[in-house]
């Protein structure tokens, strides 16, 4: 199926009465829920009303969403402290399912959902869709990973709430996920970007990419470059789309990019964002980089207020090309906690994929960062395969090719790195978030 040119695109809006809603009538509503909001917790969460308690806050202080600075923040730790119920604002009897992510502790991140959590969450992704141009007539291929992780539930809802058929393939065995995609039909698939361009790869390598009837590719829960995606596109001759969520806050659909590309929209009558400095919490203006901060308006089952999720980005409240008056939340440039201080610079690994994109050939874009410590100094070791038609290229081109690689690379992330260069599929691919770093440093 061939990629819709942006001229050729015809721009749907799910709900307009909201998407393109005027800056007053949306604070007014934020106001309204914002208000609501705080109250249920204060009353129903033991947790909150002694954090604003402490905080010297009481509801009838929080007028509208003018107000939000003064309420107290919540970290991914309290959602570990409060393991599994302990942040309910309803009876356990009212949940209809939970969510969860894998923690560092070994204990899950747990949040929990009543049902018209579940229909709200299935809403935010059917308008993403929508923004992908996608339809109940069409048929979308599932391949996030389903069970706690929400990546495949989320796209399921999503898919159920606009009608259209879902396929839900789970994640794994590409040769058998090509073959579904071929013989169901399907027009749209959804999965992480990584696994993306892992499938575009394997379905042009098996000669079936121009068989397929996909027009377009719902992408999230790792971070990824605008390099990356035009590689997706140009393999498999359609358009993929950004979606971005968190399962404390609802799972993918807190907010996707529309055919523009100029930001992620995010649906800010249920999840307010706030975009501030992660040194001492004060907002950013527009454009400027800060962690990203949700407070969830709506949300029955475990509402959170003021959600540090450690993502980093800028926001944008102008009015998209596209009509709708949503804010923007920019890329990802990486999250507060991987990204990684070699020699007093920060780096991310976004920086290299865009780098290693960047230089038109020699390489493919599949790497690993590996940091040392060795005679107390940060050593960066950078990963990446050699593209197939280079690799029996003679010693002497190969070290050309490394040498040229380092230079983009110290030129991008301002340190030097040593490259190590390695054969084609020698780096082992992902079929959910991609592993990009490895520290090795006792930090």
């Amino acid at each position: 199926m061939a990629k819709v040119a942006l001229e050729e695109w015809k721009e749907q809006i799910r709900t307009p009465e909201i998407e393109c809603m005027s800056r007053d009538e949306m604070s007014a509503l934020q106001s309204e829920r914002l208000v609501k909001q705080v109250k249920n917790v204060y009353d129903n969460v033991s947790f909150y009303r002694k954090k604003m308690d402490d905080a010297g806050v009481l509801p009838g202080d929080i007028k509208g969403i003018e107000d939000i600075g003064k309420l107290p923040f919540t970290t991914k730790e309290d959602l570990r402290d409060n393991y599994p119920f302990g942040l309910l604002a309803v009876p356990k009897e009212k949940i209809a399912r939970v969510q969860g992510t894998s923690g560092t502790t070994g204990k899950l991140t747990l949040a929990s959902y009543t049902q018209k959590d579940v229909d709200v969450w299935g809403e935010c992704v059917a308008r993403g869709l929508t923004m992908a141009g996608l339809s109940a007539a069409d048929r979308i291929h599932v391949c996030y990973g389903y069970g706690l992780f929400t990546g495949g539930m989320g796209l399921d809802l999503g898919a159920q709430a606009l009608g259209a058929m879902a396929i839900p393939m789970s994640s794994g065995n590409t040769k058998r996920q090509l073959m579904c995609m071929e013989d169901f039909g399907a027009t749209a698939f959804a999965c992480t970007p990584s696994y993306a361009l892992y499938l575009a790869e394997a379905a042009a390598e098996a000669g079936v990419a121009e068989r397929l009837q996909i027009k377009a590719s719902i992408n999230g829960a790792e971070p990824w470059t605008e390099e990356m995606r035009k590689k997706i596109e140009g393999i498999l001759n359609i358009n993929s789309f950004d979606i971005y969520g968190l399962c404390e806050i609802t799972g993918p659909g807190v907010a996707m990019d529309c055919i523009h590309h100029k930001g992620l929209h995010v649906y800010e009558d249920y999840f307010y964002p706030e975009v501030l400095n992660p040194a001492d919490q004060s907002p950013c203006g527009d454009g400027e980089t800060g962690e990203l901060v949700f407070t969830t308006l709506a949300k029955e089952g475990m509402p959170l207020l003021r959600y540090r999720t450690k993502d980093l980005t800028s926001i944008e409240r102008a009015a998209c090309e596209c009509g709708r008056t949503l804010p923007r939340i920019q890329k990802f440039t990486g999250r507060t906690d991987d990204m990684k201080v070699i020699r007093g610079v920060n780096v991310f690994p976004t920086q290299v994929e865009t780098a290693l994109l960047s230089m038109g050939g020699g390489v493919a874009p599949h790497y690993m960062l590996i940091v040392d410590r060795e005679n107390n100094l940060d050593v960066l070791t950078v990963m990446v395969e050699v593209d197939e038609k280079y690799f029996s290229d003679e010693i002497r081109r190969l070290d050309g090719l490394k040498a040229k690689v380092g230079a983009v690379l110290k030129q991008a992330l301002g340190v030097s790195v040593r490259v190590k260069l390695v054969e084609p599929k020698t780096i082992q691919r992902s079929e959910g978030k991609a592993k990009r770093v490895i520290d090795n440093r006792e930090l």
